[in-house]
């Protein structure tokens, strides 16, 4: 028997900022739950749901975890400043700059990479 990823979930401060941030930047369904949890769903019913978890405590460190995205119609420049635009940042863990992927930050900082191309 093997596990699945079914739910990632987020840390986050700012509740509505992140949603809007991550729904638009993935082309999720955001929904609201009643005890004021963030889910965001994704068109395909076999995707991953994340779940933003409201906190009240900054963050402390680089993350241990974090999203690797792949443009969908490959363009990696257009998509890195699509999400600039949606708010996010370029975010310096140590990279050398000869990496397959560029590392950004949401509006709260929690890193996440643009890959350049195919992981596999």
């Amino acid at each position: 028997m093997t596990a699945r990823i079914a739910q990632l979930t987020l840390d986050v401060r700012d509740l509505d900022a992140q949603a809007r941030f991550w729904s638009e930047a993935l082309g999720m369904t955001t929904q609201v739950h009643d005890d004021g949890v963030v889910k965001l769903y994704p068109a395909e019913s076999a995707g991953v749901v994340i779940w933003l978890q409201p906190i009240e405590e900054d963050k402390q460190a680089k993350l241990p975890l974090h999203l690797d995205l792949r443009p969908a119609d490959g363009d990696v420049d257009a998509e890195i400043e699509r999400l600039l635009g949606l708010g996010a940042t370029r975010a310096d863990v140590g990279q050398s700059g000869d990496e397959g992927f560029t590392v950004l930050a949401d509006p709260e900082g929690n890193e996440f990479c643009v890959l350049h191309g195919d992981p596999r």
